[in-house]
């Protein structure tokens, strides 16, 4: 090889590394759907589901727990509502009687073998205002401007990539519609999560709180979220930190 050939050739590698030295690398987002990267990475652990069930439906009866929260969500007939989360289907059913004849309930999860459960109960019961639909971790996947509310009940903490799901669920939401999270106040890891670090995940999209109130008899707190505000850019959100 010629020395000026040699020299081309060597100037050519030392060029294309500089090159790939400057291009940004998605080595640490492998772990992530490609959909969800535009988005901040969640600051906090998140534990196994472990069960699509938060507990048995008889002892969540025992204390009210579903006609307390729908009272303070305002649920109402001739409403149409999703229940993210839906598992077998313990809110789907009570919101379905109590949206009526006239009103919508979406179930979604991303759990098949939950949908087809809650797809047999559904049948068996005949509730023909009950839809069910598949959503994935960082997308609900649902109708957009459709929702007088929806509910996320014992399973916000277990979402992996919260600024996209819940950023793509704004979306979904009717004007004047709402965002209803009923969880526990403890680390995420542990099945929870702290009311601070959940206001701000939600402030962070662009949604700010109407209410919270903490409800022992609902084994957690009851916090509700509007939409306010333009849509941010997914690149314009600021995670939480939570170091």
């Amino acid at each position: 090889m010629s020395t000026d050939r040699f020299g081309r050739w060597a100037g050519l590698l030392l060029a294309t590394a500089w090159l790939a030295a400057c291009q940004p690398t998605s080595g640490d987002q492998a772990d992530r759907p490609e959909t969800a990267r535009a988005f901040p990475r969640a600051d906090r652990p998140v534990a196994g589901v472990v069960s699509n069930e938060f507990s048995n439906e008889e002892a969540r009866d025992d204390r009210n727990e579903a006609n307390t929260v729908m009272d303070l969500a305002g649920i109402e007939p001739g409403m149409t509502v999703a229940d993210i989360g839906a598992g077998n289907g313990y809110y789907t059913v009570r919101l379905a009687d109590r949206v009526g004849e006239q009103g919508r309930v979406l179930a979604q999860d991303i759990d098949d073998g939950a949908l087809k459960r809650l797809g047999t109960r559904v049948e068996r019961d005949r509730l023909d205002n009950v839809s069910i639909k598949p959503g994935d971790i960082d997308d609900p996947r649902l109708p957009e401007a459709s929702f007088d509310r929806i509910f996320m009940v014992h399973m916000y903490h277990e979402v992996t990539e919260p600024y996209a799901f819940i950023w793509r669920l704004r979306r979904a939401l009717k004007q004047g519609g709402q965002v209803i999270v009923v969880d526990v106040d403890r680390p995420t890891n542990r099945h929870g999560i702290p009311p601070k670090l959940l206001f701000c995940e939600f402030e962070a999209v662009g949604y700010k709180l109407a209410e919270f109130i903490e409800k022992p008899d609902i084994a957690g707190y009851f916090a509700r979220f509007e939409a306010v505000g333009p849509m941010l850019a997914p690149e314009k959100i600021k995670g939480c930190d939570q170091s």
